[in-house]
């Protein structure tokens, strides 16, 4: 697989065609894309915030002349580290699936600002948010909802100059409205948050079967370079890696919740599998047990967002009193 610098900023990764990395790809450090052709251009994705989507917009027009009037921004899925810096993108034609459209309001910012403002009355989710996200208190006040112009069910061509980009639709997967972007010409595809390079997958809504289905058809395109929605760049090597675990991930929950694992136990467990991937963000393992657990019935799980949060929460804290259990019989073995 080829290796490329994870490191913050603009990197190239085709002729007039770009991703910008965010470090280190967790909670709300999310990627995004810019392609280019003669004085044409099309952004992927803005960033969780008016900051971190500000200083993103100068070093694309700082690097690359036609970004200082970006034409077109698509939006890859509604969640908010890839939508709230679109209000900066002034005079876009911003596109997205319909489904992802109509998921717009379901975390906005006056919910961040409620979070931030009240995090200690809130409970463990708002606490996990507060200590996790890459949203800041004072950028969450000042951003404004701003919703695509144009959606598509399935499929949308475009130009940009001479080259051509497909929009293919391919959600419910990690969301309900997930979108792929692929730069033909270039080579490169764009997943949003279809591809967790590096990190767990965040999985409350959407489809582990149409997640699956998504890399399938990620592994079917003639690219090089694949532009994840969080961590380093890659090529299809990891797309298949995450497919696999996620075939493997949805057979162990279900053997565990046929067996009457509880929820937690079940996360803990499989967190604990000897030949997992080393991925960051091993929290995210128990939000999507829950996920599948509320499809199976199971009336332990939950939908609420700050809910699944919370489990993120005492997921870690568990993992974290069991590590410190083991190494003190470690030690009384020892003395």
């Amino acid at each position: 697989m080829p290796k490329w610098a994870f490191e913050k900023g603009l990197q190239q990764v085709g002729p007039g065609t770009y991703a910008y990395l965010q470090p280190d790809g967790s909670w709300g450090w999310s990627n995004a894309g810019l392609v280019v052709d003669g004085d044409q251009s099309l952004l992927v994705d803005t960033l969780f915030g008016l900051k971190h989507t500000g200083d993103m917009l100068a070093a694309m027009a700082d690097a690359v002349p036609a970004a200082r009037d970006i034409n077109v921004l698509v939006n890859t899925h509604a969640d908010a580290d890839h939508i709230f810096g679109n209000q900066l993108v002034k005079g876009a034609h911003i596109l997205a699936s319909q489904a992802a459209a109509s998921e717009f309001l379901k975390v906005t910012p006056e919910d961040y600002r409620n979070i931030f403002e009240n995090w200690r009355e809130l409970g463990a989710g708002a606490r996990y948010i507060h200590e996790h996200c890459g949203l800041s208190a004072s950028d969450a006040k000042n951003v404004t909802l701003t919703p695509p112009h144009e959606t598509f069910v399935k499929e949308k061509r475009l130009k940009v100059g001479d080259k051509n980009v497909v929009l293919t639709a391919v959600g419910p997967a990690h969301t309900s409205g997930d979108v792929l972007v692929h730069s033909v010409e270039d080579r490169v595809v764009f997943t949003g948050d279809l591809l967790f390079s590096g990190a767990y997958p965040v999985l409350w809504e959407g489809s582990i079967e149409g997640w699956i289905a998504a890399c399938d058809h990620i592994l079917s395109l003639d690219i090089d370079v694949v532009v994840p929605g969080h961590g380093p760049l890659t090529d299809k090597t990891s797309v298949a890696e995450f497919r696999a675990f996620l075939v493997r991930f949805r057979e162990e929950t279900r053997t565990r919740f046929e067996a009457g694992l509880s929820i937690q136990d079940t996360a803990l467990e499989i967190a604990e599998l000897p030949d997992l991937p080393e991925w960051n963000t091993p929290e995210r393992i128990i939000g999507a047990v829950n996920f599948l657990y509320r499809k199976y019935g199971s009336p332990q799980a939950t939908d609420a967002f700050l809910e699944i949060f919370g489990l993120f929460d005492r997921f870690l804290a568990t993992r974290a009193a069991r590590a410190a259990g083991h190494a003190a019989c470690g030690a009384l073995r020892g003395a």
